[in-house]
């Protein structure tokens, strides 16, 4: 099949895009889970949630969306239609849906917790704020670090994707970067691009709008998938990802969240009564601007 990442029309599977690597089977094996995040930048677990539990966050989020008019009248309100135009719905936050008790059974699960406590070998703690998203038609993510957004706490935050629903890779979903994390090609953007904090350096986050040219220019492999209610991936800071367009009219639901040992520092801008990005409205530098001074 034919998918569109960034501006580019690609074929799936392809030399350029690859099957994601499923890691169920290192569950309860730490040091092999340790050695493939190394690897892959990245683990893939499926059916990891609970399916009916993800439903019905699903329902509550979509039905949220309908009573705020972002939903096409008369279609179904569980296959979430675009209306012409669209709309977006900002709900992204610590209050509000991304908090309703339905959508926190998901984000908040005790199979999360329990996980990154045998990961990290310690108590684990979440960021109260959930990066919850409605992605509409033509809508994509581009290919970033997200140690840039939230770095001035430990590098061993980790970040959860989670897919409210079924998604197949025409709606747009989460593709990752393998190797990113690691190889020694990319050396040269760990060290420039992902040093930088978006707030501080006043520098937007989105490394490029087309991800092919990370691979052309660094190495690595992209890899992409379809998604089931329950799935979950998770990767670090330093692994870079991005999404396929999504060319459907549904929104494309998910959520970001975070996760780290808590005995360890926390970026401030996240945690309880934290701000936030607080440099929202204030101009930005280019990206462009920005790799011409690093020399990528």
């Amino acid at each position: 099949m034919k998918i569109k990442f960034g501006h580019r029309t690609l074929d799936y599977p392809s030399a350029d895009l690859k099957e994601l690597r499923e890691a169920n089977d290192l569950l309860g094996d730490v040091e092999a889970l340790h050695s493939r995040m190394h690897e892959d930048g990245y683990l893939l677990f499926r059916d990891f949630l609970d399916r009916d539990k993800v439903l019905q966050a699903r329902q509550t989020i979509l039905t949220h969306m309908q009573e705020q008019d972002a939903l096409t009248p008369g279609t179904p309100v569980l296959e979430g239609v675009m209306p012409a135009g669209g709309r977006g719905v900002g709900m992204m936050g610590r209050k509000g849906i991304a908090h309703h008790p339905d959508v926190l059974a998901v984000l908040e699960a005790p199979e999360l917790y329990q996980f990154f406590e045998t990961y990290f070998g310690e108590s684990a703690l979440t960021y109260p704020y959930k990066w919850l998203r409605a992605v509409g038609n033509e809508q994509y993510t581009g290919a970033h670090y997200d140690v840039v957004y939230m770095g001035r706490g430990t590098k061993r935050l980790h970040t959860v994707w989670v897919p409210f629903g079924d998604l197949n890779l025409e709606q747009g979903t989460l593709a990752m970067c393998q190797g990113s994390n690691h190889l020694d090609s990319f050396s040269r953007l760990r060290d420039t691009y992902g040093r930088i904090d978006v707030d501080r350096d006043l520098i937007e986050g989105w490394f490029t709008r087309d991800p092919m040219e990370i691979v052309e220019k660094f190495g690595g492999q992209w890899v992409i998938g379809d998604y089931r209610a329950g799935d979950i991936i998770i990767f670090g800071m330093y692994t870079m990802h991005a999404s396929s367009t999504n060319l459907t009219n549904c929104f494309r639901l998910s959520c970001d969240i975070r996760f780290q040992p808590a005995s360890e520092p926390i970026d401030e801008r996240w945690k309880a009564g934290g701000e936030g990005h607080y440099t929202v409205g204030q101009r930005f530098r280019s990206m462009v601007e920005a790799r011409k001074d690093w020399g990528i």
